[in-house]
């Protein structure tokens, strides 16, 4: 019998093709909107669907595992599986997949990118000269702050937070220090980087912090009021990681006072919603959700989780479970 998939967004076109060419019907949800969980019970409701290619912003937990009985595999389009109640899953047999790995560059990339426009104004330098306030070259105007010979403190020092290091140590001179569940030896050899026993000292230290830590619940609100209160009055926090790592409440609270200087994000604790008053902040560079937004990247993830998917069809156990 064909085996029947549902694509939960559009995705690049390599994914899509690796499922039909091996003979599996494939349905992908067209509309350019995120699909509330109702909306996605109602589409796994209309066939037999064997797997899932699912998102991040889907949420995947009991009342859709009911929904679609016939689901083997649940084959997330992203490194994070925070939308997936994986316990619930292995519960009932169904195996759930990500596709880590597959753009730590780009998003490290994205990371360097934020402390940058920061530290040089760029954002706020380009809105000026857009409005007609450049009048010409003044000794004063938007004096930013320099890269090298700073201190950049990773909270999380995996595939991302390690790239991120390289960069900013070999390319710009930057220290290094880092704060991880795990001592990395290699990484330290590798970059210089000098372990911490505990984030407090990571923030205090720091003159850039960059978040790459999974949402879990030991992870949720990690940075908080009174973790920021320790961060310096000159230093920047950089989140790619996931939103709700940041108490985001507080931390306008932090640049409205002064407590840092900065912060660059590209993820927000509830998603596509901001916390009040953030966007009308002029020390702060908001990106929706990009920092994966590579080509090369993008492709890579629907290959991975296409391939997840028919690595489990073939009775292969999948590259990329989540255990």
């Amino acid at each position: 019998m064909t085996k029947k998939i549902f694509v939960s967004r559009k995705i690049p076109e390599i994914g899509i093709s690796m499922l039909k060419e091996k003979g599996y019907e494939v349905d992908v949800y067209m509309k350019d909107i995120v699909p509330d969980q109702k909306e996605l019970m109602h589409y796994l409701r209309k066939k037999p669907y064997d797997a899932v290619l699912s998102l991040l912003t889907d949420k995947i937990d009991a009342t859709v595992f009911d929904a679609s009985p016939s689901t083997k595999i649940f084959a997330n389009y992203a490194t994070g599986f925070d939308n997936i109640d994986v316990e619930e899953a292995k519960k009932r047999g169904i195996v759930a997949t990500n596709t880590p790995g597959a753009f730590s560059d780009c998003i490290a990339e994205h990371a360097i990118a934020l402390i940058f426009a920061l530290t040089t104004r760029l954002v706020e330098a380009d809105a000026y000269v857009r409005k007609g306030k450049y009048k010409g070259w003044t000794p004063m105007n938007f004096i930013g702050t320099d890269v090298c010979g700073k201190t950049l403190g990773l909270i999380g020092a995996g595939n991302i937070g390690s790239r991120v290091a390289q960069h900013i140590s070999k390319g710009f001179g930057a220290k290094v220090m880092y704060y991880d569940v795990k001592r990395n030896e290699k990484f330290e050899l590798e970059t210089g980087a000098v372990f911490k026993s505990t984030i407090e000292e990571v923030l205090r230290e720091s003159d850039f912090v960059s978040l790459h830590v999974p949402l879990l619940e030991s992870t949720h609100h990690l940075i908080n009021a009174e973790r920021l209160t320790l961060m310096k009055p000159t230093s920047y926090l950089i989140n790619t990681s996931r939103g709700p790592v940041v108490d985001e409440a507080a931390l306008v609270e932090a640049l409205k006072k002064g407590t840092i200087r900065g912060a660059g994000l590209d993820v927000f604790e509830f998603e596509p919603k901001l916390a009040k008053g953030l966007t009308k902040l002029p020390n702060v560079v908001l990106t929706p959700h990009i920092a994966s937004a590579r080509e090369s990247a993008r492709n890579e993830m629907a290959r991975l989780a296409a391939q997840n998917i028919i690595d489990f069809f073939e009775g292969k156990i999948p590259l990329n479970i989540i255990k």
